[in-house]
């Protein structure tokens, strides 16, 4: 066979042969070549999600918001790492986590969204006295949850807020499934301990 045929027959195989990439696949191959056009796609497609995350994660809006800045302006580079194992939108937020965790911020994190770990259970009375109490308490836990590593603020966030399995959130910070686990038990425990000591206060 000729140089010339072994050349046809390659080409024919790439062409023809096995699966054809995704349309997510062929997405990820633009940015990473530095289409603008593709990565507003990608942004289009999951801005929502990656913000939802950073919400729960910083509780502030502003920070959020900085936080999904720093995501897709980082994408391009970040997507040299992916290896296709998961889903684009699990990789943009295991980028966010990698993100959150190096910046240092000034500013106090207010997360509100994790009242449901330890507020009260939601009775019928709307009164007053009962809606100030758990202000109060969502106020104390804020504060409290602010003060956790972040290691264990992700580890919460991801596996109880947005109730994914270890599994998945071990593989989104790229951690084994025992550490992540470890984190989360760590994380609740020193929560206790930090309600335990504003309340006694």
């Amino acid at each position: 066979m000729t140089l010339s045929s072994l050349r046809s027959v390659a080409l024919f195989g790439a062409m023809f042969g096995g699966a054809r990439p995704s349309p997510e696949e062929r997405l990820v191959r633009a940015v990473r070549e530095g289409d603008t056009a593709a990565l507003g796609e990608v942004y289009d497609a999951h801005h929502e999600a990656v913000r939802a995350f950073a919400r729960r994660l910083l509780g502030d809006d502003a920070a959020a918001e900085d936080l999904v800045h720093d995501v897709f302006v980082a994408l391009p580079d970040a997507l040299g790492s992916f290896q296709g194992n998961a889903s684009l939108r699990t990789f943009l937020i295991s980028v966010a986590v990698n993100r959150a965790r190096h910046e240092k911020r000034s500013t106090a994190r207010r997360l509100g969204a994790y009242e449901r770990l330890h507020a009260e259970p939601r009775g019928e009375s709307d009164d007053p006295e009962h809606l100030r109490a758990r202000r109060s308490l969502a106020q104390t836990l804020s504060r409290c949850i602010a003060r956790l590593p972040m290691e264990q603020r992700v580890a919460i966030v991801l596996c109880v807020v947005e109730e994914r399995t270890s599994v998945e959130a071990a593989e989104i910070v790229g951690v084994p499934e025992a550490t992540m686990r470890t984190r989360v038990f760590h994380a609740r425990r020193k929560l206790r301990e930090l309600m335990e000591s504003e309340v006694s206060r």
